[in-house]
């Protein structure tokens, strides 16, 4: 359903049907179309081109990089469903993924470019100088945010089973990125299945057939052992459900945010892999790398499994310089410092987190068929938040979208005068990335592709 019919509906609706709506229409967007709350003006950047703040991460340092390739994405809209192996290519999106490792890291193959990776990772973070080693957990989130339902692609019925069904949301991960990078991990980096677990556990949410069968269509044991850890509402089998940590939490740095935790089976990973969705956002303006955390958190006595008490501190509507939660998320010792790998999930962008998705005008009215990747989450998430501001059916990109990432940037003396601290230890966190915005749409430059020392570093390998 368009956003604005829904907002309409929505109005019409009793107070008491509130519980179940998307949680970006009983937020922001609901008090806006009670009057309560003007609608935000299109993003536009606070700061010039090519102005970089923060100090850039990875191999080299700012990279992002960025494949495209239109054979991945054939949908005609209209028939069978985009996530079928008719219309979505899995060897073009194979290639793609190699193309984005390998370019990522500057190595000539997919097995270096992992073991650079994990090399990479550990002696950043002072672990050593090791690759990978059997027996060493990796946790994949994915953004499920519209697996509601034991149907994929189709939203829950209106007040639970038994009610008429609502119409379709197909805004979600693509199976075949999924599988490539499950399929990378196993067969390239040699990295156990039981060691690799898949998750997104906000109530509500599943890890659905598509991604879950594709994965255990492989009848490898290293496939059959791949976890996925979901809170198993619609108890379609074979996933695990998870149990909260309290011994790690995460302390948000503004008084009145309720301490929130994550699941054990993320705290004891050693690494994380984020996959994300290149999409906009009714409430944020975009969800990218950092909100993708929204569907890790355990609030104990404010709705469990839910992200809803973080929903205040993120908003587009938020002036520059304001305290923003995402900051907290990405800089938790749990969550983005042990990320090794930042990837963006593009094939099919939705229009917003409660829509389907749209090709796009900048692309000649095609797909996105993209794929992105970065070590850097701030430098991925501007680049992500530029090719969405530059897409004019991106209509939900509005407000100050990009306040979280000039917080994070400048983390160690965040323009709010917040002291991010999320970790029990209490460390004020520094710089997450570097943040900058490119010269334009068209030329997609920014400052280290202008022959610059600092900034981001945008790959468009050919």
């Amino acid at each position: 359903m368009h956003r604005r019919h829904f907002l309409k509906s929505l109005a019409l609706a009793p107070a008491a049907g509130l519980v179940g709506f998307p949680c970006w229409l009983t937020t922001e967007a609901f008090a806006q179309q009670q009057g309560g709350m003007p609608q935000p003006s299109p993003f536009a950047p606070s700061e010039g081109a090519n102005s970089p703040i923060g100090a850039g991460k990875g191999i080299y340092p700012g990279r992002v990089t960025w494949v495209r390739d239109a054979n991945a994405a054939s949908w005609d809209g209209a028939t069978g469903h985009w996530w079928e192996d008719a219309y979505t290519d899995q060897k073009t999106v194979n290639r793609m993924t190699s193309r984005v490792l390998q370019s990522l890291t500057g190595r000539k193959n997919d097995k270096q470019a992992w073991d650079a990776l994990f090399r990479n990772f550990n002696e950043t973070r002072k672990l050593g100088r090791s690759g990978y080693r059997a027996g060493e957990k990796i946790a994949i989130k994915i953004n499920c945010n519209q697996d509601r339902s034991p149907e994929w692609g189709t939203s829950p019925p209106a007040g639970r089973p038994g009610g008429p069904p609502r119409k379709p949301l197909n805004g979600l991960p693509s199976p075949h990125a999924v599988l490539a990078l499950v399929t990378q991990l196993i067969n390239v980096a040699g990295v156990p299945g039981e060691d690799i677990t898949l998750y997104e556990v906000a109530n509500g949410r599943n890890i659905g057939q598509p991604i879950f069968g594709r994965i255990r269509a492989n009848s490898a044991r290293d496939f059959q052992a791949v976890k996925f850890l979901v809170n198993d509402d619609y108890k379609m089998g074979g996933r695990i459900m998870p149990t909260a940590d309290k011994a790690n939490p995460i302390q948000f740095s503004k008084v009145g945010v309720p301490v929130a935790y994550l699941p054990e089976q993320v705290t004891g990973a050693k690494y994380m892999i984020n996959m994300a969705l290149l999409r906009p956002h009714g409430m944020a303006g975009v969800t990218l790398i950092g909100k993708n955390h929204f569907g890790s958190t355990y609030f104990p006595d404010n709705g469990g499994w839910t992200p809803s008490p973080l929903h205040a501190y993120v908003r587009r509507a938020s002036p520059m310089g304001s305290y923003n939660a995402l900051v907290d998320l990405m800089g938790h010792r749990h969550l983005g410092a042990k990320t090794m790998l930042y990837m963006l999930d593009g094939l099919y962008s939705a229009e917003h987190n409660e829509g389907n998705v749209y090709r796009f005008a900048s692309f000649a009215d095609d797909w996105a068929s993209s794929l992105l990747a970065s070590q850097d989450p701030i430098a991925l998430d501007s680049v992500g938040l530029d090719l969405l501001s530059g897409e004019p059916r991106a209509t939900q990109v509005q407000g100050n979208a990009d306040n979280y990432l000039h917080e994070a940037a400048l983390a160690g003396k965040a323009p709010s005068g917040t002291v991010y601290a999320p970790d029990k230890s209490g460390a004020p966190l520094s710089s997450l990335g570097v943040h900058e915005h490119w010269n334009n749409a068209k030329g997609r430059k920014y400052s280290r592709n202008l022959g610059r020392k600092e900034g981001i570093e945008l790959i468009v390998p050919a």
